[in-house]
């Protein structure tokens, strides 16, 4: 009897040493589950399931976006004498990968905003040119006043009327006088008579050639 009751304490004190470890465990998951649960909501949030539909990704690029339209929007606004004007289109029901980086153009001549696309191509050569030279900007501010001291433009003159060429031209050459480096490739024979430093390019049956010129 005497060795049953030691053995039975035995058995008493194993089970009560598991169950305080099973106790721990317990604890252990519970704890756990709080903290895969705020992480869980975490990512989800920053995967864009959140009221605006928009993942912090494309949020933090929609914050340097706004930047960059702050200094595109007034050079887009100048080039086409007061008409256009770039915007960021915010559709919460858009749930493409793109969402909240699309842009529109604000048209002062109809007074409503329309998608980008619709602009002619010498519009949309302005357009894009306004957005170079705001990221240039940012990326300046960004890097802690780093300079980008060079500027080269590749085609998309050719789809200008002479007036919007004009404006274009006028720009970049504004940029030239602030210390600006500008390179510009183009086959449009009305950009000779405004660079007055540049290389020709002439082919013949022998081969091609280069021609600097100092006007």
């Amino acid at each position: 009897v005497t060795e049953s009751c030691h053995r039975a304490s035995q058995n008493q004190q194993q089970l009560e040493a598991v169950e305080k470890k099973l106790a721990g465990i317990a604890a252990q998951q519970e704890n756990l589950h709080k903290d895969y649960a705020l992480i869980g909501r975490l990512a989800e949030v920053a995967n864009g399931k959140n009221t605006s539909k928009l993942s912090l990704h494309r949020f933090v690029l929609g914050v340097l976006l706004d930047d960059v339209l702050i200094s595109a929007r007034q050079r887009l606004l100048h080039m086409s004498k007061g008409r256009y004007q770039l915007l960021r289109r915010e559709d919460v029901g858009d749930r493409r990968s793109s969402s909240g980086l699309d842009l529109v153009v604000e048209d002062a001549f109809s007074g409503k905003t329309r998608p980008v696309a619709t602009l002619s191509g010498g519009e949309s050569f302005m357009a894009a040119l306004a957005l170079a030279l705001g990221l240039s900007e940012v990326v300046q501010a960004y890097a802690g006043g780093i300079r980008l001291d060079a500027l080269f433009v590749d085609e998309g003159f050719g789809s200008l009327d002479p007036e919007s060429l004009d404006l274009a031209i006028n720009t970049l050459l504004d940029l030239q006088s602030g210390g600006r480096m500008v390179g510009i490739i183009s086959h449009v024979p009305e950009l000779k008579e405004r660079i007055d430093i540049r290389l020709d390019i002439e082919t013949d049956r022998s081969g091609s050639r280069v021609l600097p010129v100092l006007s």
